[in-house]
């Protein structure tokens, strides 16, 4: 990804580094994060010791942790989030009715966040939790808000983020995401056909406000074997957009 701060501060840009590896590693020693970051363990023993201290990192027995401080930062940022707020009761009902597993996602740097999820009583357990990033034109949710940007914007982010994902399904060219979101802008909805996890579907709309902004979307999603015919493309769909369009009442009125 493109480096956009005009002056970068080295030992910030490393310390969110240290960060990201302590997650994608599960947890680390100063030597395997060493190796892992390509840097000296003197170096990176510093880094540690400072999150340490500052309460970002826990260390048990050696292994080197993120910290739950993340957490307050995390909640609070969601709940500066108007649409959570406005959203949440709405997206609950969603999950009880059809029993699967209800979305709502924003965007914040070209990439999508989920701001908050709920569970139906068939819900099935995918990869991912509130807080976790996804490439947009990779989930139905995603696609219903790139489908309500500017068209520099999208252009934005795709020169930013590329395209294609670990699904084989993804959509891998620009010919290919700009057919997809004019067929979002026809339908009102967006569908995500395994293209994010294998045997997974979803569907989505957007969520506007009332300067008809996209200001985030939500969507239910759960496995092909539910998500086909005529509930996908129809009784689905029409769900969503239901509970869409209420949400943006809410947000206009409230």
């Amino acid at each position: 990804m493109a480096k956009t701060a005009q002056n970068p501060v080295k030992s910030a840009e490393t310390t969110f580094e240290v960060l990201d590896a302590l997650k994608d590693l599960d947890g680390a020693g100063v030597t395997e994060l060493a190796q892992h970051l390509g840097i000296p363990k003197s170096t990176v023993h510093n880094y540690l010791s400072t999150l340490e201290q500052e309460e970002y990192v826990v260390n048990r027995d050696g292994v080197y942790e993120v910290g739950l401080r993340f957490l307050e930062l995390g909640a609070y940022a969601r709940h500066r989030e108007k649409l959570f707020e406005i959203a949440k009761p709405e997206v609950d009902r969603l999950a009880a009715e059809t029993g699967e597993l209800a979305n709502i996602l924003v965007e914040e740097h070209g990439r999508g966040s989920y701001l908050y999820r709920a569970r139906g009583d068939k819900a099935v357990q995918v990869k991912a939790h509130v807080g976790t990033r996804v490439p947009l034109h990779t989930t139905a949710l995603g696609k219903a808000i790139l489908a309500h940007m500017p068209t520099e914007r999208v252009d934005a982010i795709v020169d930013r983020h590329g395209l294609g994902g670990e699904a084989s399904k993804s959509i891998r060219t620009r010919a290919e995401l700009e057919q997809e979101l004019a067929d979002v802008r026809e339908r009102g909805v967006a569908f995500d056909d395994e293209e994010r996890l294998e045997g997974l579907r979803c569907v989505a709309a957007p969520v506007l406000n009332h300067d008809d902004d996209i200001i985030g979307a939500i969507s239910v999603s759960g496995p092909t074997n539910r998500f086909r015919g005529d509930r996908f493309r129809e009784e689905l769909p029409q769900k969503v957009l239901e509970v869409a369009n209420v949400i943006e009442l809410n947000v206009t009125y409230s």
